[in-house]
């Protein structure tokens, strides 16, 4: 087993954690649908973390043939995954119990955390780039994006205003499946 193969196996772990998190947010939910009042920036952003843990994964694929594997390189990888399962814990909440379920309350009780964790988690997969890649490079688009994602991210974090947050889902949904057109539409 080469060591992509082998280090790989914690991250997927890891990511499938974060898929399970999500749909078992979405199962919560439908359980809880006669007590429940729906958001649906929430639903939008549960719908672009799947996405987001599938692009993750589909992406690690392009670190294959990396041979120069240290410790500290792949803590953040793992870092970046680890805030990606963070995220997707915050995104939905759990429906346990016979409480009524406001996903807006939830929501912006949450925000903070869920935005403050997306900017960490992107930054991380940049500082991961450089670290692994030896050199700070040239800006690329994916750098750009990326700079990009922190962004919306961060506007999502500092404000609580509703129709900021009405107008930053969909736009991050889209942005990230431009993002995924241009750049990731093949395994490479």
């Amino acid at each position: 087993m080469d060591a992509f193969s082998y280090l790989s196996v914690l991250i997927s772990i890891i990511l499938g954690l974060a898929i399970t998190q999500i749909l078992q947010g979405f199962r919560d939910l439908m359980q809880a649908r006669s007590r429940l009042r729906l958001y649906w920036p929430s639903l939008l952003w549960a719908i672009l973390l799947l996405v987001i843990c599938v692009q993750e994964w589909w992406a690690m694929f392009g670190w294959r043939n990396f041979q120069s594997w240290t410790f500290f390189g792949f803590s953040l990888m793992l870092a970046q995954t680890v805030g990606t399962y963070l995220i997707a814990a915050l995104v939905l909440p759990d429906a346990r119990g016979d409480e009524p379920l406001d996903l807006r309350a939830y929501y912006y009780a949450n925000h903070r955390w869920f935005f403050v964790l997306g900017v960490a988690t992107v930054a991380l997969s940049i500082v991961k780039d450089a670290v692994l890649s030896g050199a700070i490079t040239a800006p690329s688009l994916n750098f750009f994006a990326e700079l990009l994602f922190i962004a919306v991210f961060a506007v999502g974090a500092i404000t609580s205003n509703e129709r900021v947050h009405k107008t930053i889902a969909p736009v991050a949904a889209i942005l990230f499946l431009a993002y995924i057109a241009a750049l990731f539409m093949r395994l490479h």
